[in-house]
């Protein structure tokens, strides 16, 4: 009986190492990317685009932002919504190109003209603002958020 225990364990255990060993070789299933919708409200007029990006906390307030997303302009509320965005932590920043040249105006100070917004309608400080007040989880399954756009001159 003892000799049959003994096999049954090394069975068992070569099963399991075997199992063990092909998981190792199998890689993982990737995560699914995700479909974010960007509800961008105070749109103030029709003309232009909306854009919004998404950015980790290493682009948040750069150009480099990886994901990026544009919708023409809707008076009130513009939903921009951007593909194929990986699992992750990340903060929006949106402004409304009422021109349609892809950039922010800015005045002689840096401020910009047209009206801007970040997720979590983070408050903005002197450098903008900080990417842990804007921050939200994307997983596997589509990502609904609202910004409001904020203008710092009026026109």
């Amino acid at each position: 009986m003892a000799h049959h225990a003994s096999v049954g364990r090394l069975i068992s255990g070569a099963t399991l190492t075997a199992t063990v060993a092909l998981a190792l070789l199998v890689p993982p299933a990737p995560a699914r990317a995700a479909m974010v919708e960007v509800a961008v409200t105070n749109v103030t007029d029709a003309r232009g685009h909306v854009r919004v990006e998404l950015c980790t906390q290493n682009t948040f307030l750069t150009q480099a932002c990886p994901y990026q997303g544009a919708a023409p302009a809707q008076v009130g509320a513009t939903v921009v919504r951007i593909a194929e965005v990986p699992p992750g932590v990340y903060a929006a920043q949106a402004f409304h190109d009422e021109t349609d040249q892809g950039v922010i105006h800015q005045n002689i100070l840096g401020v910009p003209r047209e009206g801007v917004g970040f997720s979590n309608d983070a408050p903005v400080h002197v450098r903008g603002p900080r990417f842990r007040d804007a921050a939200f989880l994307v997983g596997d399954e589509v990502q609904k958020i609202t910004l409001r756009l904020r203008r710092f001159f009026s026109r």
